[in-house]
C-alpha cells in the first residue's frame, strides 16, 4: 500500500537485525490507511508520532519508506 496514512503507533529501533546494524537509531512504525489497512514501515527524516500523518516516499529492498507530513 503507498499514499497518505496515519501513525497506529511506532518504535524507535536501537538493536536491529544484522541487516539494518548501519541505520540505527531508526524510526519503525505501523502505518494506517483510510481504508484499515495496516502496513509496517521505516518513517525517515523527522519523527512521526502516534496520529501524525504520513505519506508513501518509496520502497527500498522490500521496505515501505514514509515521510510525516508537515
Amino acid at each position: 500500500m503507498t499514499g497518505p496514512g496515519f501513525v497506529y503507533t511506532e518504535t524507535m529501533v536501537h538493536s536491529p537485525t544484522p541487516r539494518f546494524a548501519a541505520d540505527v537509531p531508526y524510526q519503525l512504525a505501523i502505518v494506517e490507511f483510510p481504508d484499515g489497512h495496516r502496513l509496517t514501515a521505516r518513517i525517515e527524516g523527522e519523527r512521526a508520532s502516534i496520529g501524525e500523518p504520513v505519506d508513501f516516499v518509496e520502497l527500498r529492498d522490500g521496505v515501505s519508506f514514509f515521510r510525516r507530513i508537515a
